[in-house]
């Protein structure tokens, strides 16, 4: 028996390991679900192991599954990172970089401040794509992913961007209004963001508990995504947790406000990885973000 399995089972694997639905890896790969099960299975008859705790739904990767999705993420990434290279000096299709991160950090804080890196780097693309996922990671095609909590990532290299910081926003009008009639965060509106792919981000259960700030119903309108959220709160329909990477250009611009005393640290940071050898636009692209950030921090 061979030592390496063929390509198109570990192409099938890690499709699996990062949709986390074979639904969802048969739609992305276009096969059918059956094939995508036959090929896992395949896979571990080569490997001799189970790659997938089946008993769980969805099924979760095991310590061995873990282990080489890992390995399977970081080759294909050199193997995309070397063909970008490759299509670099051949003149092909230009420098292209491609970057992964939430639509909120996208919309708010990633895209202003590309026109600055297209100043200095006019021969380099940067494409951004906004998973469903709120936690980003490097895949293959992926060069660099921006994500948010505490960091400790295996994959590729990471580095911090800045620390987080939250604070309840609101449209100036409305919190005029509840301040004229004493209504405090225990009995203001509520925007919530949730989405089943939303599990890495603080919501106001926990924002409120950190504050011990009682509430009887936390009943408010709820959106999936970010940027929704934000233009319910910009219409005045509620209050919603900002953060400083993406509310402070609507307070800055006086947009929204900040709640007064409500700025709360919860131990959250930005980060950005890389893959540990990137192609020259992404590596260009990773001391750029660096530099702006330090220089804005």
């Amino acid at each position: 028996m061979e030592r390496f399995p063929p390509l198109r089972l570990l192409t099938t694997f890690e499709a699996v390991a990062r949709h986390g639905s074979m639904r969802l890896a048969a739609a992305r790969l276009n096969v059918t679900q059956p094939a995508v099960s036959q090929a896992l299975k395949a896979l571990e008859e080569h490997v001799g192991t189970t790659l997938f705790d089946r008993a769980t739904r969805p099924a979760q990767l095991t310590e061995a599954g873990e282990l080489l999705s890992r390995a399977v993420r970081d080759g294909l990434g050199q193997i995309s990172a070397a063909l970008e290279d490759i299509r670099a000096l051949s003149g092909q299709d230009g420098a292209q970089v491609m970057v992964s991160c939430t639509l909120g950090m996208a919309t708010y804080w990633l895209m202003p401040r590309l026109p600055q890196f297209y100043a200095s780097h006019p021969e380099i693309t940067v494409n951004v794509q906004a998973p469903a996922t709120d936690l980003p990671h490097l895949s293959p095609g992926i060069d660099i992913a921006i994500r948010y909590g505490t960091g400790g990532w295996r994959e590729g290299t990471t580095q911090k961007l800045f620390d987080e910081r939250v604070c309840p926003v609101a449209a100036p009008a409305l919190l005029d209004r509840l301040e004229a009639e004493g209504i405090g965060l225990d009995g203001a509106p509520l925007i919530h963001v949730r989405s089943p792919h939303n599990q890495h981000w603080a919501g106001w259960e926990d924002y409120l508990r950190a504050r011990g700030i009682a509430r009887s119903r936390l009943s408010g309108q709820t959106f999936n995504n970010y940027v929704q959220a934000a233009q319910a709160v910009l219409d005045g329909r509620g209050v919603m947790l900002g953060w400083r990477s993406i509310a402070s250009g609507a307070v800055r611009d006086g947009a929204l406000r900040m709640w007064p005393g409500g700025d709360l640290d919860l131990g959250t940071s930005y980060f950005v990885t890389g893959a540990r050898r990137p192609s020259h636009p992404a590596k260009t692209f990773l001391d750029w973000i660096s530099a702006t950030e330090h220089a804005e921090g």
